[in-house]
């Protein structure tokens, strides 16, 4: 019972001074962040890509030395997860996903979003006879997408998981430091869905999902009030983004490694004619089975 009690008087020792020394290190009001967390490594989005190259990218990001087809990205605007995207001042999904599939060289991206009425716009000038000669915006040149790819956002959930009562009920000095620490120490997570369309058949090839969460340390937040916190709550909104990026990143890892073994399924009699599941009196082929 003793040695009990002496490691957990050692361990709070510990704990106490560690936050103290944290306390008098740090300016007041600092705020510091993990980065973002996937399958329990660390990662954010980095780099560009240019043709099947690219510059910067993430370590972690799957790459593919075939390029298994063309691909456009569509989001469904009107789900409740988009809307819910401008409580952390975020956009479009779009151009994270579309940078993250050409780095990784799995697929060739095509443009189907507002970018479009620049393309066609292009088209109808050389139409009107205005442009240049040698423009070459004849038709026939715009590449077909062989896939979509529809990007949804399952979960995220900011701030949760502060522990500043308890150690802020040692007392003292450093007992207050101590909540004030855990106060601030707050959990962001996210969960993504990644969906694979074939366009020519509208069948879904591939799903996959994601996630990822990190830590935001918001020091003082919760030992000097609103005054030593301000500061620090602003720096600790931002790391949203980075959750939800690392969390399509994890979609994205998920989904190529599942199309890089992919089969395709097979219903007996064809896809979309009527499938295996008959009805007494039906005109499928299996529910003339049944008929029989």
């Amino acid at each position: 019972m003793i040695k009990k009690v002496r490691f957990n008087l050692v361990g709070s020792l510990a704990v106490l001074s560690v936050a103290a020394a944290l306390v008098l290190a740090l300016p007041w009001g600092q705020a510091f962040a993990t980065e973002p967390v996937l399958g329990g490594s660390k990662t954010t989005e980095s780099g560009g890509a240019g043709g099947a190259q690219s510059q910067g990218a993430n370590s972690q990001l799957e790459h593919c030395d075939e390029t298994m087809g063309t691909m456009a990205v569509e989001e469904d605007q009107s789900a409740p997860w988009y809307g819910q995207l401008s409580q952390y001042q975020l956009g479009s999904t779009i151009p994270v996903l579309r940078l993250l599939i050409q780095q990784s060289n799995c697929f060739v991206v095509v443009e189907r979003g507002s970018a479009m009425r620049n393309i066609m716009g292009e088209r109808q000038l050389q139409q009107s006879g205005e442009m240049r000669e040698g423009s070459n915006f004849g038709k026939g040149q715009i590449a077909a997408a062989d896939y979509t790819m529809s990007p949804s956002i399952t979960f995220s959930q900011k701030g949760t998981g502060g522990a500043g009562a308890a150690l802020g009920a040692v007392g003292g000095l450093l007992g207050k430091a101590a909540g004030a620490i855990a106060g601030g120490v707050k959990t962001n997570e996210a969960s993504t869905v990644l969906l694979l369309i074939d366009n020519r058949s509208s069948v879904q090839l591939a799903a996959a999902t994601g996630s990822a969460k990190n830590m935001d340390f918001s020091l003082f937040g919760g030992m000097f009030g609103s005054g030593g916190g301000g500061a620090a709550g602003a720096y600790t909104n931002t790391p949203e983004g980075k959750i939800l990026t690392a969390a399509f990143m994890d979609s994205y890892n998920q989904l190529v490694r599942v199309v890089r073994n992919y089969k395709a399924q097979s219903v007996k009699g064809g896809l979309g004619t009527g499938g295996r599941l008959g009805v007494q009196g039906g005109q499928t082929p299996a529910s003339q089975e049944l008929n029989r």
